[in-house]
């Protein structure tokens, strides 16, 4: 799976190359000098999270080449399948359509940010409880691991699970390899997380009240848990 940055970069002219006078009725004020050329456009942030310096993982998924039947014959373009994530508990996927690769990329992040959903971590590194998803033909499992695991998963639920910041976690795909199921089906396991904590407001208890649930846990390391969770 390549960066989207890599592919970005293959459509031809590095972003501050100067834009020459366009044709037709948009060709007026877009030289490098015009007060409103697309030159002092290009200068500023692309977006709100550039500017105030927040990053963002981006995981190219999957393109695939599509037409569309039209009057003179076949029109191709491309879709891509793009997750974007923080890398700290929040992650969204997005799909894109375009004649070019790099819009279609480009369509998909825009897609993906605006569809991030946040994640609950243990620790900041892996599930709190595993879980099940299921999405039309597919079907996915994810569990939690202890740390050293790693990220046990292929294709399109790595992406994902690299996006979100999770660096232990076992998954399995037992339905289609379709990877837009796979994907929507990643999320729909991850949208079923809750944490302890959200569980104790909700039950108007304490973190280590339910922690502390066997025999051989004592009330020092509930607490010590309970610490750790939130």
């Amino acid at each position: 799976m390549a960066d989207v940055t890599e592919i970005q970069s293959q459509d031809g002219a590095p972003a501050d190359a100067p834009r020459g006078r366009g044709r037709g009725r948009g060709g007026q004020g877009q030289g490098r000098e015009g007060g409103r050329g697309r030159g002092d456009r290009d200068r500023r942030p692309r977006n709100a999270e550039e500017e105030g310096g927040e990053e963002f993982i981006e995981k190219l998924v999957h393109i695939n080449r599509v037409s569309k039947t039209v009057k003179g014959g076949k029109r191709f373009g491309f879709a891509a399948l793009v997750v974007v994530g923080d890398g700290k508990g929040r992650a969204g996927f997005g799909h894109g359509k375009a004649r070019e690769v790099p819009e279609a990329i480009s369509k998909a992040t825009a897609a993906a940010k605006k569809a991030m959903v946040r994640v609950p971590l243990k620790e900041g590194r892996t599930l709190h409880h595993d879980g099940v998803g299921h999405f039309g033909a597919g079907l996915v499992n994810v569990r939690s691991a202890p740390q050293g695991t790693g990220i046990i998963a292929g294709g399109p639920m790595r992406a994902v699970f690299e996006s979100l910041g999770v660096a232990d976690v076992v998954s399995k795909s037992n339905g289609t390899s379709n990877p837009y199921n796979m994907v929507r089906a990643t999320f729909e396991a991850l949208k079923t997380q809750t944490s302890p904590k959200a569980v104790a407001q909700r039950r108007g208890k304490k973190v280590a009240d339910l922690l502390r649930r066997g025999a051989g846990v004592t009330a020092r390391e509930a607490d010590a848990d309970a610490a750790l969770t939130e």
